[in-house]
């Protein structure tokens, strides 16, 4: 079997499973946000339950609209908040307390390899990247799976995805190899099944690295993503885990309903075009179109962490942002940001000229800090560019990584980081 097999075999007590079958798993992690986690508690409330099966694996992450920005936002917190107090919920975040959960829990060792995580959010297939299986699921399953404890999935197809070699490119990332997939295989081309990753340049990743291209598996319409336990996975978690794990071997013997396979030696940093982030292009001949931009945003649970913000920091170091530019960086999580204090790249940030915060999803989703207005052109290390999803719908984003945005910010117009940096 393959990872994603082995994972869902093992959760659910089998000696095997295959494509297409139906299991019944308990989850390790059953996660909601602010947005997410107060339609279920609705669905609870109106239902008259309040008993639940385990509130040690219930997690509710303030992270969208956090700080509050209006009313509307400050019932939603409102109802999370008292439902934690009610049901003394241990793992309750709140605003200044938490960040975006794709970032916080593995970060913090909350998730450990070998969990069966849900998560009401598209991209909870983020926590993937540390030898999990992860998927997205809706408000009212996850209402039902805190009531009863566990949960059917449907075993997914599974793509091999195998990226050979190690980019030349000194700036070229996670988040660039992701982009090439989603570029090669569709924002579709993935739906409803399972992506495992290998290859030298998986291999060479940090496990923040994999957290980038497990994030936006869900963008080729991906039910989830799964790597391979190695080094990177383990020292990732020695500081980390809160929890005992374990991890799944490689079956050499194990079936793909696909196999993709790219040399990413030459590979550069890719540009996404509004408004799909498989419209992905090379920076060298985006460079020739002379893009300007009125905003930068690194952010997100995407490109949001230590290792994003440090080879930011590194380009932006005694620079300004170009005079047109505004630039919004946000820190994934409190730890994050706390330890991006620490390590002066905060400082980087605002004397370069960039608007900070502490962990939110904000300019992502278009909720706050930093939403595009119409015919505004933001350049943005998130996950999405889809019509409106950044602001104005009249506003257009484009997608890369965190060195690109940061070299980018100071040329005012879209730029290889070697234009900047070196």
């Amino acid at each position: 079997m393959n990872l994603t097999e082995q994972f869902l075999a093992y959760a659910s007590g089998k000696n095997k499973v295959e494509p297409g079958d139906i299991v019944t798993v308990y989850p390790d992690i059953m996660m909601g946000n602010d947005v997410t986690a107060s339609l279920a508690i609705k669905i609870l409330n109106d239902a008259g339950l309040d008993k639940f099966h385990d509130i040690n694996k219930m997690f509710i992450v303030m992270s969208h609209y956090v700080p509050n920005k209006d009313i509307k936002t400050s019932e939603m917190t409102l109802l999370c908040r008292e439902f934690a107090k009610k049901h003394s919920l241990p793992h309750y975040f709140e605003a200044g307390k938490g960040g975006i959960e794709h970032a916080l829990l593995p970060d913090e060792g909350y998730v450990v390899p070998g969990d069966i995580i849900i998560g009401a959010d598209s991209h909870s297939c983020t926590y993937g990247a540390i030898h999990t299986f992860a998927t997205g699921i809706g408000s009212t399953d996850l209402a039902a799976a805190w009531v009863t404890g566990k949960i059917w999935l449907k075993v997914p197809k599974s793509i091999k995805a195998v990226f050979h070699g190690i980019p030349k490119n000194p700036w070229t990332s996670a988040k660039d190899l992701v982009l090439h997939l989603i570029k090669e295989i569709g924002d579709d081309g993935a739906t409803y099944m399972a992506i495992e990753y290998h290859g030298d340049a998986i291999t060479n990743l940090s496990a923040e690295g994999k957290l980038t291209i497990a994030n936006m598996a869900i963008e080729a319409g991906a039910k989830n993503a799964v790597f391979p336990y190695d080094k990177s996975i383990e020292d990732y978690e020695k500081s980390r885990a809160k929890r005992q794990f374990k991890h799944f071997e490689i079956d050499r013997t194990a079936k793909f309903d696909r196999v993709y396979e790219w040399n990413v030696e030459n590979l550069e940093p890719q540009i996404s075009f509004p408004h799909l982030p498989s419209l992905a292009q090379p920076v060298s001949k985006v460079m020739a179109q002379k893009i300007k931009i009125d905003q930068v945003f690194i952010g997100s649970c995407t490109n949001a962490k230590m290792e994003d913000l440090r080879i930011a920091a590194k380009i932006l170091k005694d620079k300004k942002l170009a005079p047109w530019v505004r630039g919004v960086a946000i820190p994934a999580s409190q730890k994050i940001y706390l330890e991006a204090l620490k390590e002066g790249i905060i400082e980087t940030f605002i004397k370069a000229g960039f608007s900070t915060t502490g962990g939110t999803c904000g300019p992502c989703l278009g909720g706050h800090y930093g939403i595009v207005g119409p015919g505004e052109t933001m350049l943005s290390t998130s996950n999405r560019n889809f019509v409106g999803r950044t602001g104005h719908p009249k506003g257009q984003t484009y997608l890369c990584n965190p060195a690109v945005a940061a070299a980018s910010a100071v040329a005012g117009y879209i730029v290889d980081p070697r234009e900047i940096a070196g």
